[in-house]
């Protein structure tokens, strides 16, 4: 009796210690999509979301815990997604507009991505509102939500993060007011971005007035994570490259800032004609600041079938190792001194103090 009493409670330990490690392991990922279509042609920045391994959607604009075996969730904000500032969209789906990896296809054209959109609209998105529209080149609509590697390529910046700090942010996200303030200048989606990263990196990221003009842009965030995580190897940021699906639209093209656009002849020629001494300066802060690479020459290609890589650590960027003080913060550093209301400006407020 006293063997098995031993036995059970060795096995009880085991659980809790297994159970407690699944927990303190967590990933996240800034995703990096290259521009495409008409608007990408006329401002090539691209888009920015994040990706989070823990966290799921109970419905597109409530999270959860994940349960075994889920992909984890796309937090991404888009205009004319029913006036919402923020909406989460399983991985899969968001990527691929379907639900199991193996009903991707090698080659979709356009009727065929419709089919899965629209499937996957109805069974998935009608809480968004029944009138809410698919979207055009001017406006943007729940077609952003699904099949956005029809659309483009993506790169995944992945990066460690704390388990605990998850399930704070899905309480802070669950609790405010989801309302959509879109501006294209200065609430755009990489300043989403930006606020769930300093959620989790608190005050490391900041607009910058050179290279883009006080603009967060999908480039320059990226690069900011990329220099972050050289000072600090333990977030182990790696790069994965999320092909695009061919058949729907041509290739995507390479994400550019705000001032390396305008660098382009389309633009730099009526500028010069406008203004010299403004085109000068743009060409200075281009060759100053605007140019910079992101992707590593060989990232990991990720097939639909092998998304779980997000979730796993590879080798550290090369850095020095961060001092004690340099340290990233404990979660009781975070929102949890705080009441939810308060503690929801960090999302939905100070984009409106920010400098």
């Amino acid at each position: 009796m006293r063997n098995r009493g031993t036995t059970a409670l060795t096995l009880t330990i085991l659980a809790a210690l297994s159970f407690s490690a699944q927990r303190s392991h967590a990933r996240a990922a800034l995703l990096l999509e290259e521009p495409c279509g008409f608007f990408g042609t006329l401002i090539p920045t691209g888009h920015n979301a994040i990706y989070i391994e823990n966290v799921c959607a109970e419905t597109p604009v409530a999270l959860r815990r994940c349960q075994p075996g889920e992909y984890g969730v796309v937090l991404t904000r888009d205009e004319g997604i029913g006036g919402y500032d923020w909406v989460a969209i399983p991985l899969l789906p968001y990527l691929y507009s379907v639900e199991k990896s193996s009903e991707v296809p090698a080659y979709a054209d356009s009727k065929m991505v419709w089919s899965m959109r629209n499937r996957y609209h109805e069974a998935h998105l009608l809480s968004l509102g029944e009138n809410l529209r698919p979207g055009n080149i001017v406006r943007g609509g729940w077609a952003l939500l699904a099949g956005m590697s029809y659309e483009r390529r993506i790169y995944a910046f992945a990066f460690e993060t704390a388990s605990e700090k998850d399930d704070a942010l899905i309480a802070l996200l669950n609790a405010g007011k989801n309302r959509s303030h879109f501006q294209l200048a200065y609430r755009n989606c990489s300043d989403f971005a930006r606020l769930v990263l300093n959620f989790y990196f608190p005050g490391a990221f900041r607009r910058e007035i050179f290279p883009d003009a006080g603009m967060t842009t999908p480039k320059a965030l990226t690069h900011a994570l990329v220099r972050y995580a050289r000072k600090r190897p333990e977030i182990q940021l790696t790069t994965y490259e999320i092909l695009q699906i061919p058949g729907y639209r041509r290739l995507s093209r390479p994400n550019k800032g705000v001032v390396e656009s305008l660098a382009t002849i389309p633009y730099a020629i009526p500028i010069a004609l406008a203004n010299p001494y403004i085109a000068g300066g743009l060409l200075l802060d281009y060759l100053v600041r605007g140019r910079f690479h992101l992707v590593p020459s060989r990232p990991r290609v990720l097939a639909p079938g092998e998304l779980s890589a997000l979730a796993t650590p590879a080798r550290p960027i090369r850095g020095p190792s961060p001092s004690r003080a340099e340290a990233l913060p404990a979660a009781d550093d975070f929102a949890e001194t705080r009441s939810l209301g308060a503690a929801n400006s960090i999302l939905s407020g100070a984009e409106d103090n920010d400098d």
